[in-house]
């Protein structure tokens, strides 16, 4: 029975306020540990021993050392996070976004002001790229799951 007019809220107002914030939590505690072990693994694996200054002196270089492996590691945690959001408050398109999105849209804040004195403009477009390939890239993944 939907008795506030939209798929899944009679069963947000039943299981009240604190639900919907919990499911939320939820969400971006397993993207937060998904994004944590894949940087790990994309640090002790790719960084330190194929990231050599000489083999990041060029785009490409880069590119597969750094840029693609953080696209990778911030899919992984967007996917993570939205299969994590539970029903019914993954029925709201605007509280699945929410929990979707934000783990990498704050980890990528979390970098530009930890590594703003050292930032370029490569870098800046590059990582935000990143951030939007990975996202996408996420979602898509975890939409199709749904479908």
């Amino acid at each position: 029975m939907m008795r506030y007019g939209y798929p899944g809220a009679s069963a947000q107002r039943d299981e009240g306020r604190g639900a919907a914030v919990f499911a939320l939590a939820r969400a971006w505690a397993a993207g937060i540990v998904v994004l944590l072990l894949t940087e790990y693994l994309q640090t002790t694996l790719v960084n330190d021993h194929l990231a050599t200054s000489e083999n990041l002196e060029t785009f490409n270089g880069r590119l597969m050392l750094i840029h693609i492996p953080n696209a990778v590691c911030i899919a992984l945690a967007t996917w993570a996070a939205g299969r994590f959001h539970r029903d019914p408050f993954r029925d709201s398109k605007t509280q699945h976004a929410l929990a979707v999105f934000t783990v990498g849209v704050a980890a990528q804040a979390l970098n530009m002001v930890l590594q703003w004195q050292t930032l370029e403009a490569e870098g800046i477009l590059m990582s935000n790229a990143v951030l939007v390939v990975g996202v996408v890239a996420g979602y898509s993944a975890e939409r199709l799951q749904d479908e």
